[in-house]
C-alpha cells in the first residue's frame, strides 16, 4: 500500500522541467538523508493512495500534463500498480518519480519518464546545484534503463556557487 499527505499535494513547475507536475508527497520514505526537508515523510501514516484518488486529483488539477510520487513508500509492487493504471488511463501523462534512494528497483525504470535517485547530501547540494550528488533521468518509457537521458544540469541555474561546500 501507498500512502500520501492529501493536504500536501500541490501543482509545481520546477520539479520536472517544461511540465504542469502534480506533486504528491509520499510516506513511509526508506531514505534517511541528514539535513532532509520532509523527515516527516519517513512516518507510517497518511491516506491510501487509490487509482480513485489518483483520478480525482488529476480531475481536480485541471491541466497537469505530469504526476509526480514525491518518494516511493515502502511498497514497489503496489506503487507499480498505480503507475500502469496511469499510464492506462491518461497515455499522454507523463509519470515521474524522486527517490532519495541511492537506487530503485530495477522495475521502475520501465514505467516511469522520470526518475530522480540519490539522497540529499548537505555538501554536495541540491538538485539545482551543479555539485548535487542527485540525479534526474528522463526515459524512453518501456524501455529502461538503455534510453535514460541525464537531465540534471537542466536544473542548474546562474548564481550557485558550484565550490560551496
Amino acid at each position: 500500500m501507498i500512502k500520501f499527505l492529501p493536504e500536501s499535494t500541490s501543482v509545481v513547475l520546477e520539479e520536472v522541467p517544461d511540465r504542469l507536475t502534480l506533486a504528491v508527497d509520499i510516506t513511509n520514505c526508506q531514505g534517511h538523508c541528514e539535513g532532509c526537508h520532509s523527515p516527516w515523510l519517513r512516518g507510517d501514516f497518511g491516506v491510501e493512495l487509490t487509482p480513485e484518488r489518483m483520478d480525482a486529483l488529476i480531475d481536480d488539477n485541471f491541466g497537469v500534463n505530469c504526476f509526480l510520487f514525491l518518494g516511493e513508500g515502502n511498497d514497489v509492487d503496489a506503487l507499480l500498480e498505480l503507475v500502469k493504471h496511469l499510464n492506462s488511463r491518461y497515455p499522454s501523462m507523463e509519470v515521474a518519480l524522486y527517490s532519495g534512494l541511492p537506487r530503485t528497483d530495477d522495475r521502475v525504470w520501465d514505467y516511469f519518464d522520470y526518475v530522480k535517485v540519490g539522497p540529499y547530501k548537505r555538501s554536495f547540494g541540491p538538485l539545482n546545484d551543479p555539485g548535487t550528488n542527485q540525479r534526474i533521468y528522463k526515459l524512453e518509457r518501456g524501455k529502461g534503463r538503455r534510453s535514460a537521458a541525464d537531465i540534471t544540469e537542466r536544473f542548474w541555474h546562474k548564481g550557485i556557487d558550484p565550490n560551496r561546500k
